[in-house]
């Protein structure tokens, strides 16, 4: 999962793409960049790391120019610790290029196979993203001879894309003497969002992954890219736009709801935030009719993102709402951390239980998701430890027992604790009491109940359902094998 921004501005543009990164934050932390142009000249910073670790103000001094895009990143193909494969990414031609890509591709190897043999271009990293901007850098240069204008041309080449690439792409790019360009893949898997902000000269333009980053440095939000869409804004500085793709589908990914996106961000018309309030009252129905309520003293959520499910649940099921653990803000989110020895001593350092509220109680912790089960178990043994007597354990998602494929880092089905595990073997696993899941289609009716017009959802790494319709046993296999390697 990544984050990516980018600004077409009237005034220097450095600042606020670095601010706005900030908001972009927990979609990477393993590295950032930023790339902006002057002069047809581009001035790019990237590091490991975090962003405010990263830009000094020496490298917010070099990064000149009114227009500019960034990377929050972490790596879910390719190398964590290769520098080469922090984005923005670069390519000198056609014109010269600085892409940032949010996603997955599914078809990365043959793409790469093919821009050696046939359009005869080097990629020089393991990063599926070098593979998008070189397909991306061959099409534009095809579609020259035969544009009537700048748009024409960089819609054309993303036509070209869609009918090579397959998989999760949102992705933001500049083109040295052209002009910025946005566009989604087919299936709008990944967020993407257009903002702006009126000033006495003219209007200024804005992508970013999700609209916190647009609203929390005063951009307001205008809509969301649809799935298959591009976005070109020129010389002009008017955006314009085209649908590029045939039968482009929505079909978000719903783990941005249940876990991944800030709640004060709205993503497809969906704010994420009432979006787990209403999975909190569907969990409230499923607890309680699985659990004796009366056995339960309180209710606590894991921090951060399942307090507005425990609150709802708690609420609607009559219980006490209470904090139990106090969370160490400065360690990152477990389950993207390479290496279970790492996601548990993390825990440990993250999350400190508050005795008082732990002691002599039957407690009903209420997390977002259980994916590897290290961060689940850990937390019960933490919560016995202060006191409880009993621990009862509720999962505002259900059993994540496949691998998502399209840019969430949970890529073979071993490491899930949920694969060909019954909820009850689960449950012996963390060590709790009892074990609730929330069930899929209650997810999806609690999505739906905000905005009914979304059809499907990417639900893979529960259903194994994969959208695009290119995944299967032997393509899981191999992508298994590879992470073992």
């Amino acid at each position: 999962m990544c984050g990516i921004v980018a600004i077409n501005g009237l005034n220097p543009v450095n600042q606020r793409v670095y601010d706005a990164l900030l908001l972009l934050q927990h979609r990477g932390q393993d590295a950032a960049g930023i790339a902006t142009i002057e002069n047809k000249r581009f001035y790019v910073h990237k590091e490991q790391g975090y962003v405010r670790d990263i830009f000094q103000t020496k490298n917010m001094r070099t990064l000149n120019g009114l227009s500019g895009i960034g990377q929050v990143r972490y790596p879910t193909s390719g190398s964590s610790t290769s520098l080469e494969e922090a984005q923005p990414l670069y390519v000198n031609a056609p014109f010269g290029i600085v892409f940032a890509h949010n996603g997955n591709l599914t078809n990365p190897d043959a793409l790469r196979e093919e821009l050696f043999k046939v359009d005869r271009r080097h990629i020089n990293t393991n990063s599926d993203s070098e593979v998008l901007l070189n397909v991306f850098a061959h099409e534009l240069q095809n579609s020259i001879p035969v544009a009537k204008s700048n748009s024409d041309m960089v819609f054309r080449a993303v036509k070209a894309v869609h009918n090579r690439a397959r998989g999760a792409y949102a992705v933001v790019a500049e083109i040295s003497g052209i002009g910025m360009l946005a566009f989604r893949d087919p299936y709008g898997i990944r967020p993407l969002c257009l903002g702006k902000f009126e000033t006495d000269e003219g209007t200024e333009w804005m992508f970013a992954s999700e609209s916190v980053a647009l609203e929390g440095i005063g951009f307001s939000f205008v809509r969301d890219i649809l799935p298959g869409e591009a976005v070109f804004i020129g010389d002009d500085g008017q955006p314009v736009s085209e649908l590029c793709a045939e039968n482009a589908k929505l079909c978000p990914c719903i783990f941005e709801y249940i876990y991944f996106a800030r709640p004060d961000s709205t993503i497809n018309g969906i704010n994420v935030y009432n979006a787990r309030l209403k999975m909190g009252e569907y969990l409230a129905k499923k607890v309680q009719s699985e659990l004796d309520i009366k056995e339960i003293d309180v209710v606590m959520p894991i921090p951060d993102t399942s307090r507005p499910v425990a609150m709802q649940l708690a609420s609607r099921l009559g219980l006490p709402n209470r904090e139990g653990f106090i969370k160490n803000r400065y360690v990152g989110r477990t389950f993207i951390m390479p290496g279970q020895a790492v996601r548990r001593k993390s825990v440990r350092q993250k999350l400190n239980p508050m005795g008082v509220e732990f002691k002599d109680k039957n407690v009903l912790l209420v997390d977002d998701s259980i994916v590897r089960g290290t961060t689940s178990r850990e937390i019960v043994e933490l919560a016995r430890a202060a006191g409880a007597k009993k621990v009862f354990f509720a999962s505002a998602a259900p059993p994540v027992r496949f691998p998502n494929v399209y840019g969430i880092d949970m890529p073979t089905q071993e490491e899930l604790i949920a694969h060909n595990r019954s909820i009850e073997e689960i449950r012996d696993v963390i060590g709790a009491d009892a074990l609730v899941y929330q069930d899929l289609q209650d997810v999806i009716s609690a999505l739906n109940d905000i905005n009914p017009d979304i059809e499907n959802f990417d639900a893979s790494c529960f259903d194994g359902k994969y959208v695009t319709g290119d995944v299967d046993e032997k393509f899981l296999r191999k992508l298994s094998e590879s992470r073992s390697s």
